[in-house]
């Protein structure tokens, strides 16, 4: 099986208060961690950027410019990847993902699953709420049915861009899979797989860096 990698790295950091993604773990970017990660099921790795982007491409083999969501700038990569049969998809701010993860979501596709994707077990009590915090309850969450989700995602790409036309956007892959009845199932993801996302995740990203 032929496959490509898409590593989204076109957020403004809006959240973080920078870019975070270009920032430095250890010797290298946050994105050319995640892009070398992607290098251990891919043969070939697109980079999304943001406009503004000045860099070398962060070790992948052809870099693009994103669109305004997530879901405009995963279809950016999608273009340039023509000849695939499997296409995953990574958050470049999750760079301490594994090479066992990657392999993990590659190999649990096959003709009846089109898409593979990690969770984790929830550990803390859900609420479901009316709004934006202040909010009142509604009601409680069964929590042993829910995961949360990570990358890397792994999808047919046949699957994948069929679920792409319709247009629509969405905080992962995996949701706009659902929305056209295809199959997608939840492999074992990892606590260390940790989203960067604000100044502190960065500090404990650095730290998980330097006792690897």
């Amino acid at each position: 099986m032929r496959i490509a990698a898409i590593v989204v790295a076109a957020g403004s950091g809006e959240r973080f208060g920078a870019a975070k993604q270009f920032l430095s773990l250890g010797s290298s970017s946050i994105t050319a961690h995640s892009v070398a990660a992607a290098r251990s099921v891919a043969s070939f790795v697109i980079v999304v950027v943001p406009a503004e982007y000045d860099g070398r491409g962060e070790g992948a083999d052809v870099v693009v410019e994103g669109g305004a969501t997530r879901s405009a700038s995963v279809r950016s990569g999608l273009a340039h990847c023509a000849g695939y049969d499997a296409v995953v998809i990574h958050d470049a701010a999750r760079p301490l993902a594994s090479s066992d993860l990657f392999h993990r979501v590659v190999d649990a596709l096959g003709p009846d699953v089109d898409g593979a994707i990690p969770g984790v077990a929830v550990v803390d009590t859900l609420k479901m709420v009316s709004g934006s915090l202040p909010a009142t309850v509604l009601s409680t969450v069964d929590r042993d049915t829910v995961v949360a989700v990570q990358t890397p995602q792994a999808f047919r790409l046949s699957a994948l861009r069929t679920a792409h036309a319709s247009g629509l956007n969405a905080t992962d892959d995996a949701a706009l899979l659902e929305e056209i009845g295809a199959t997608v199932i939840v492999v074992a993801g990892e606590t260390s797989n940790r989203k960067i996302t604000t100044p502190d995740d960065l500090v404990w990203a650095q730290t998980q860096w330097e006792l690897a």
